[in-house]
């Protein structure tokens, strides 16, 4: 009797076992596998963003009708729209390296990396139908060229954005476009202890503060985190520093919390992979939240992370986890990580995620890969869209 009660016992914990397993497999949902078709984008590199109806919204580099990239739709169903491609006409942008933006009419903002008038970069706006219009169309001059962030904007319509490249001193700057259409330099970085090269997304605050990093320049070289007025004033919150500690080397932006701001660094931290930082107002004072350990831990933290309304912060690893292809991770206040997910290349999965996580109002991530999914017309995958529930 004890023999047969010890073997049914044995079954129903090896069920659950595998129901567990299976559950836990189930968190992560690939919604689109893209193609590199005319009627479909090629390696999503930016993050995407969701709107209050819980639509999905991202760019990819190439692909699309003519080649030079796409802005894209999931719908809460499922379905996959072509909303925009890239290299239309000569003075057109194309290549957009980030994601977009929606004011509350559903217009649609981003930037192209090249193309335009000068072939240095554009600011385009999609109506929901997807009629485009090119804001404005980079010079390489003291307006700055080559912009690789998603545009913020801020309550009164305006237009916010960052150039890798141009200004006055060459290495970069943070520009402002009205409503009206009339363009900017905000503030241009001398490569200097200011900072360079920033590629991130900006903050705006309800005072028309501008906050954002450079992953170059600062007291140190190694990037800096700033604030800039509506005047144009800059203040340097930190610089990032290679001393063991630190994070360095900050390609996303800056989030808000209830009280202080998060960012990732690519590299730096305890063992050089990478770290997960915050920046306490008014003058900057840095805590690091999470050094990445490397292997299953994951590696190199990439994209602005996301925030709930219980201070958890999600994000995106492009290497590390079980397979070395990416990672999912939740951070809890106080620094404690958990894998969501680790990206596996198995013929669906995606691989490589390069950006930050979208999350909507229930709780559910979003957030785009590189490479894998399910399409064989590239080697290694297209890229995907993909959804985590934590």
């Amino acid at each position: 009797m004890n023999r047969i009660l010890f073997a049914k016992l044995a079954v129903i914990l090896l069920a659950f076992c595998i129901a567990a397993i299976t559950s836990s497999a189930q968190t992560e949902t690939i919604l689109h596998s893209f193609t590199c078709q005319p009627t479909d984008g090629c390696s999503p590199n930016g993050g995407v963003t969701v709107d209050s109806s819980g639509n999905i919204y991202g760019t990819t580099i190439t692909g699309g009708s003519n080649g030079a990239g796409t802005v894209f739709e999931l719908t809460t169903s499922g379905q996959f729209s072509l909303l925009y491609s890239f290299g239309s006409a000569p003075s057109d942008g194309f290549n957009p390296y980030e994601g977009v933006t929606l004011d509350s009419h559903g217009n649609i903002y981003g930037t192209t990396y090249e193309g335009g008038l000068d072939q240095f970069g554009t600011v385009f706006k999609l109506t929901p139908t997807g009629t485009e219009t090119i804001l404005y169309s980079f010079t390489c001059g003291t307006d700055g060229c080559l912009p690789q962030s998603v545009p913020a904007l801020d309550k009164d319509g305006n237009i916010y954005g960052t150039t890798t490249q141009g200004g006055a001193d060459g290495w970069g700057t943070v520009f402002k476009i009205t409503p009206s259409g009339t363009f900017s330099t905000l503030y241009g970085f001398t490569g200097g202890a200011d900072g360079g090269g920033p590629g991130s997304n900006l903050y705006v605050d309800s005072k028309l503060n501008v906050y954002g990093t450079t992953y170059s320049g600062g007291a140190f070289t190694f990037g800096a985190a700033f604030k800039i007025t509506s005047a144009g004033v800059e203040t340097v919150l930190h610089s990032f520093d290679a001393n063991g500690k630190d994070g360095f080397w900050p390609f996303s932006g800056l989030i808000p919390g209830k009280v202080d701001f998060y960012g990732t660094s690519g590299r730096g931290g305890s063992i050089g992979v990478g770290a997960i930082f915050s920046l306490a107002p008014p003058d900057g004072t840095e805590h690091i939240v999470h050094s990445f350990k490397g292997g299953a831990d994951g590696i190199f933290p990439v994209g602005t992370v996301a925030l709930d309304s219980s201070g958890n912060l999600y994000g995106a690893t492009h290497f590390g986890g079980t397979y070395d292809l990416g990672t999912v991770f939740k951070l809890t206040a106080s620094g404690a990580e958990t894998i969501l997910h680790s990206f596996a290349f198995n013929g669906t999965d995606g691989t490589f995620p390069l950006n930050g996580l979208a999350i909507d109002s229930s709780g559910n991530l979003y957030g785009v890969t590189t490479q894998g999914g399910s399409s064989a017309t590239c080697e290694g995958g297209c890229g995907a869209v993909f959804k985590v529930v934590p």
